[in-house]
């Protein structure tokens, strides 16, 4: 039984609506300049915002203009800093970045450039990183479910075909040279 004065505010059901509170452009500018000093912001990521606080899009369209020259947004900046976030941190493969920059509506010639200019030849060690952590948790009855269950994963963080295989077999050769059993890891 709850305490009464918990009782009458408990609607176990019934989720509470969120009032939407609407914004004028001097408010969304601030409240997008005050978000943007904190973290990279893409233009998608400011109109998606504005839409939901009731800006209306011309005036939408001018406080993105505003952030832009006055360097808050820089799509460029943001790409470099979500492909170097999503390499290093969470061990995504070029085609997961690259979709996930596209959604973001970023400018195809902008996430080239971005991953240009990271370090591609680590990638296949931070795989290696990630399929051994995953070969810690995984289940599996036979060598080629372990196999085919560690290339699923290695392919569903982004990572080229030829390099999930690489990495997978050369994970695979090591566990079949150790003398414990694959078990154990």
């Amino acid at each position: 039984m709850l305490p009464k004065e918990v009782e009458h505010s408990y609607e176990p059901f019934e989720r509470k609506k969120r009032e939407r509170r609407d914004k004028t452009p001097q408010q969304a500018l601030a409240a997008l300049m005050r978000l943007c000093a904190r973290a990279e912001k893409a233009e998608s990521d400011a109109l998606r915002l504005m839409r939901g606080w009731g800006v209306a899009p011309d005036a939408a369209r001018q406080v993105l203009e505003q952030l832009k020259r006055e360097r808050f947004i820089d799509n460029s900046r943001y790409a470099e800093t979500f492909v170097r976030e999503k390499m290093r941190l969470s061990g995504w493969g070029e085609y997961k970045i690259r979709t996930a920059l596209q959604r973001k509506l970023i400018d195809r010639t902008l996430i080239d450039a971005a991953l240009a200019a990271t370090d591609r030849s680590g990638m296949g060690e931070r795989l290696g990183a990630k399929l051994r952590a995953k070969l810690r948790t995984v289940k599996y009855k036979t060598p080629y479910d372990l196999k085919s269950k560690l290339l699923r994963y290695a392919l569903s963080l982004g990572y080229e075909y030829e390099t999930a295989t690489d990495t997978v077999d050369q994970i695979m050769n090591e566990c079949n040279k150790a003398t414990e059993s694959c078990e154990e890891f």
